[in-house]
């Protein structure tokens, strides 16, 4: 295909970069100096963003064929600034660090839960009537926490386009799946959304969103529940009497084996958590745990069993592409690498260019504001990905697992909050938004531009939003 030959030539040259920032002392290299960078570093980070934004707008076309290189071409800039700025040695050490600590371990959980739910096939004739439909939200939303937000999506997607397909008005349907399945449902564990897992990766336990943040996400996805039902029984209403379509086939699950494939990817997680072998390989300064790199093996050997037990007749009747999860690898590995230099002016703190922030979410007396970090977070996940964005006030709250779970409870839940809730608010928020869009868009359903979409969200979302902030429902949220 054009794009993967282009995206091809553009990862060749993001490759021979990397060879060409290699000097005979790489391995002395040391971290970026956040302090010492000012704005102009996070050009090609907004460029991109703005690329993603405008690119299907303006040029679709341009746009569809292309985007992997222009993606590569920012991190290009990116990291060609970072040399101008920091060295060879400096910036392939980031480089290394950003691809091997940060984007891999998120891939390649979101591949295998992308292979292995469209292995599942729900066939039958389902009728897109406002329960229906409240129904399959309802179900994806509590499932996404099990099987994550990319798995829940990837399982019901399909099926809920199927019976919406015939509707005029569909659009409103996938925006509240987007909102429901691809982010809010995922609130409750590691497993349901990726700042959580990267949460997990830095020492959270496993069930301490479920323990904390259960009745706010219980209320927030029940209004958002109440809201769908509304707009959908006034879009319902107008639309044309279905014709007969004579006997109904029943509702039948295929490919009930990636169903067992998805326990052994929760257990694989479960067990990278619990077993510390202690051994670590050090690559140009990133540490890879032996555990870290037990796991991605495992989730990538589950995917390809996946595909060797799934009968191919599954998932294409699925209408199982790869795109979707090939423009999220090519998107994300270029905000990957452009964040770079974002993160370490941020983590530059007081000294930083966005001294600022940290201003904003401490108070005088050194205490962090929880509504400040609900909402910083939350916005910023919006538009920087919400795993980073969920570890950047990780590391802006103290870093510490321990102290976050215990005497800082209430930021680490505001924390939590804001990137899995917020990250519903764009695209570019989650990375399932994204496949779900595109599958939508694969099957005929004309989805709001970037811009539109943001528009439509953030109209159902800041209410409920301002209404948590305002609202004291657990104890928990000690609101400053």
């Amino acid at each position: 295909m054009a794009v993967d030959g282009l995206f091809a030539r553009g990862g060749t040259a993001l490759a021979v970069f990397c060879l060409m920032l290699l000097p005979q002392h790489a391995f002395a290299a040391t971290g970026l100096d956040g302090a010492a960078m000012r704005w102009p570093h996070a050009l090609p980070f907004a460029g991109l963003l703005l690329s993603i934004a405008l690119g299907p707008l303006l040029v679709p076309k341009i746009w569809h064929h292309h985007y992997g290189k222009i993606s590569a071409a920012w991190a290009l800039l990116a990291l060609t600034a970072l040399v101008v700025f920091a060295g060879s040695a400096v910036t392939l050490a980031a480089l290394v660090h950003a691809m091997l600590a940060e984007y891999l371990g998120f891939i390649v959980l979101l591949f295998a839960l992308y292979v292995v739910a469209g292995g599942i096939l729900i066939t039958g004739d389902i009728k897109a009537t406002p329960a229906t439909n409240l129904g399959i939200l309802a179900l994806g939303t509590l499932g996404a926490s099990i099987v994550g937000t990319t798995g829940a999506a990837m399982i019901l997607i399909r099926p809920l386009i199927r019976a919406n397909r015939p509707r005029r008005h569909n659009a409103h349907v996938v925006i509240f799946f987007i909102i429901l399945v691809a982010n809010v449902g995922g609130a409750l564990s590691p497993l349901g959304d990726p700042p959580l897992f990267v949460g997990f990766l830095h020492g959270i336990d496993f069930f301490w969103t479920t323990r904390t943040i259960w009745l706010q996400t219980a209320i927030v996805a029940g209004l958002l529940l109440a809201i769908f039902l509304a707009i959908d029984v006034w879009r319902f209403r107008s639309e044309p009497p279905p014709g007969d379509a004579g006997s109904a086939q029943p509702v039948r699950i295929r490919g009930l084996v990636n169903l067992v494939l998805i326990a052994a990817l929760v257990a694989s997680l479960l067990a990278s958590a619990m077993w510390k072998p202690g051994i670590a390989f050090d690559i140009l300064g990133t540490k890879l745990e032996l555990e870290d790199v037990v796991r991605n093996l495992a989730l990538l050997a589950i995917a390809a069993l996946s595909v060797w037990l799934t009968p191919d007749e599954h998932r294409q009747a699925n209408g199982f592409t790869w795109e979707p999860i090939r423009e999220v690898a090519k998107l994300f590995a270029g905000i990957f690498v452009a964040i770079i230099p974002v993160i370490a002016m941020l983590n530059a703190g007081h000294h930083g260019a966005f001294a600022w922030l940290l201003s904003a979410v401490t108070g005088p007396d050194g205490a962090p504001r929880e509504v400040a970090y609900f909402w910083f977070t939350g916005l910023m996940s919006a538009f920087l990905d919400n795993a980073p964005t969920y570890l950047l006030f990780f590391e802006l709250a103290g870093g510490d697992p321990q102290v976050l779970m215990h005497q800082l409870s209430g930021t680490l839940a505001s924390i939590s909050m804001g990137a899995v809730y917020m990250g519903a608010l764009t695209y570019i928020g989650n990375a399932p938004n994204f496949m779900v869009s595109s599958i939508a868009g694969e099957n005929g359903i004309k989805m709001p531009s970037f811009f539109g979409y943001l528009l439509r969200a953030g109209a159902v979302l800041i209410p409920l939003f301002l209404l948590l902030t305002l609202l004291p429902v657990a104890p928990i949220l000690h609101w400053h």
